[in-house]
């Protein structure tokens, strides 16, 4: 690999013999985009661009390089410049040979345009465009003002054991079943000096899953989260790909305030303009009419390694809002709490639909999905059969119908792993059971739903693992069950949980507990009644007329959409 003066080999990676077997997920992008990059990052020609050092990880055929080489070439220009003075300005990498073939004549061709002598555009040319993997090329971390690109479209499966090893033991972000270029924004973000910037439009799905939690803590701790352009219906790249695109600016400093766009198919080159121009001091929230894109500027960007949220900007506005300034949903205070009903890893064993011949006190009623369809809980009649009370598991001699029972179906039961595992008490239930849940009034929420569905159980059963459950020693559950049934509330659950196929939502309780709440003292008895009202009649308009007023959101402009 040909190396540069600025870019000394100071850190000795791994590197696997080169192997250009496997899928390299390329993807070319539209010039207007690369133009709405570069100047999200500031890389504009008004600036002394040769004293800067930019890094294009994955140059492809030169899209990057195209405009690159025109903004540094009218800047050697604008400052009394040589392009030879260019020479350690731009770091391009790419496996292909014949993609380095090309882009180097690209960048050939941009500055001989531009008058530059022939031996000169070579060298440039040669300089700037190497034949290599960025993830494993040897060269100095922090070294870099801009790091922009592409960076290919690649499950790790889809790549060859021994570069893949070598990815995943270089680049620790780049786990679990992560696309290749989680690897690229951690090397680049390495890479970047204080202050600088790096532009990438790649999937944004990383944003919310599994794979993206260790590059999203990274982020958290050391950078800043700059801009968030959503654009997954925009015709960004030569050819058609569905990847779910957003171009994302992050930053090497302390957070501070962030631009979020979401666009729509017709967003372009002209409507790029306007987010540069909201970029560079724009505030609020603004959804001009007629025009396909909405935009705000948060105070900061969402914290931690838990999934970042999605939506509107609007939508996101307020979440961070109420983030901010309201109690999450469990809390110490309150003494609210979010669990799940029990898994019995054999239902068919552990819940029956009528009474059999064990103890009654091995009966407990419980509660099932079925049984709040209404909106009020009708119990249809289950049980469930407990092998476990306050100090543990009881003992079987203690109770020989129910020893019978499970005998019955001992064979079935000492299959599965949780009594494989412990043998000796083969007869649990993967959960234990809260003995003294049943008895105490609870908000049961069915998992999967198109909407957050709270249905008050007075204290009559036990809740099923595919219910979810709210408790508080403080709160009205009517009055709580009120404000969730609000589409403030709803929002919180949108933004963040796995959304199912035909819009159905996972309401479980990571998403539960990031619903924030207003202080239990700043309800005042016309709002209790308000909301337990609108619980008791199902009425979502009227619980989210109040939830409006007591999360002050129509000071910051009303219920976002």
């Amino acid at each position: 690999m040909k190396s540069t003066s600025s870019f000394q080999a100071a850190l000795a990676l791994p590197q696997p013999p080169l192997d250009l077997s496997g899928e390299h997920g390329e993807v070319f992008t539209r010039r207007w985009v690369v133009e709405l990059i570069l100047d999200l990052v500031g890389y504009t020609s008004d600036r002394d661009l040769a004293a800067l050092q930019l890094v294009e990880p994955a140059c492809g055929c030169g899209a990057f390089l195209t405009v690159i080489a025109e903004r540094l070439s009218k800047s050697c220009r604008t400052h009394g410049r040589d392009i030879t003075e260019a020479r350690d300005a731009v770091q391009g990498f790419d496996l292909l040979p014949d993609n380095v073939m090309q882009a180097r004549s690209v960048v050939r061709s941009v500055l001989m345009a531009d008058g530059w002598p022939a031996d000169d555009t070579q060298l440039i040319a040669e300089a700037w465009v190497n034949p290599g993997d960025y993830l494993l090329a040897e060269f100095e971390l922090a070294t870099a003002d801009v790091v922009v690109g592409n960076p290919p479209y690649i499950r790790l499966e889809d790549i060859p054991p021994a570069r893949m090893a070598a990815y995943r033991s270089t680049w620790p972000t780049m786990t679990g079943r992560a696309d290749v270029f989680i690897g690229f924004i951690e090397r680049g973000l390495r890479s970047l000096k204080p202050d600088g910037k790096l532009g990438f439009i790649c999937a944004d799905r990383w944003m919310r899953n599994q794979y993206g939690k260790h590059l999203r803590q990274l982020i958290g701790e050391r950078f800043s989260v700059d801009a968030v352009v959503t654009m997954h219906d925009v015709d960004a790249f030569e050819n058609e790909v569905s990847a779910y695109p957003a171009v994302t600016v992050l930053s090497n400093r302390s957070q501070a305030s962030a631009v979020i766009a979401d666009t729509t198919a017709a967003f372009g080159p002209s409507h790029a303009a306007d987010v540069l121009d909201f970029a560079a001091g724009g505030s609020g929230v603004v959804r001009p009419k007629g025009k396909p894109y909405k935009l705000a500027r948060l105070p900061h960007w969402f914290r931690g390694a838990e999934s970042w949220p999605q939506g509107s900007p609007g939508r996101l506005a307020m979440i961070e809002y109420l983030t901010d300034n309201f109690r999450p949903l469990e809390d110490a205070a309150t003494g609210t709490k979010v669990g799940i009903g029990i898994a019995t890893g054999a239902d068919k064993i552990y819940v029956v639909p009528e009474r059999i011949d064990v103890e009654d006190d091995r009966l407990l009623p419980m509660a099932m999905v079925r049984d709040l369809a209404s909106g009020a809980f009708e119990w249809s009649g289950n049980y469930l059969v407990s092998p476990w009370q306050a100090t543990g598991l009881v003992e079987l001699d203690d109770y020989p119908r129910l020893r019978s029972y499970l005998e019955q179906h001992g064979a079935a039961l000492r299959k599965r792993h949780v009594a494989t595992a412990r043998p000796k008490t083969w007869f649990r239930t993967i959960d234990r059971v809260d003995v003294g849940l049943t008895g105490r009034p609870k908000l049961l929420i069915p998992d999967m739903r198109m909407t957050l569905h709270p249905v008050l159980d007075e204290g009559a059963a036990y809740p099923h693992h595919n219910l979810y459950y709210v408790t508080s020693d403080k709160w009205d559950l009517r009055v709580l069950g009120g404000l969730l049934m609000s589409r403030v509330a709803n929002a919180f659950i949108e933004a963040y949980a796995v959304k199912m196929r035909g819009g159905t939502l996972r309401f479980q309780s990571q998403y539960l507990r990031r619903i924030r709440v207003p202080e239990l003292a700043s309800v005042t008895p016309a709002d209790a009644d308000a909301l337990s009202a609108a619980f008791e009649a199902r009425d979502v308009e009227a619980a989210t007329a109040v939830a409006v007023r007591l999360y002050k959101l129509n000071e910051i402009g009303g219920f976002a959409e």
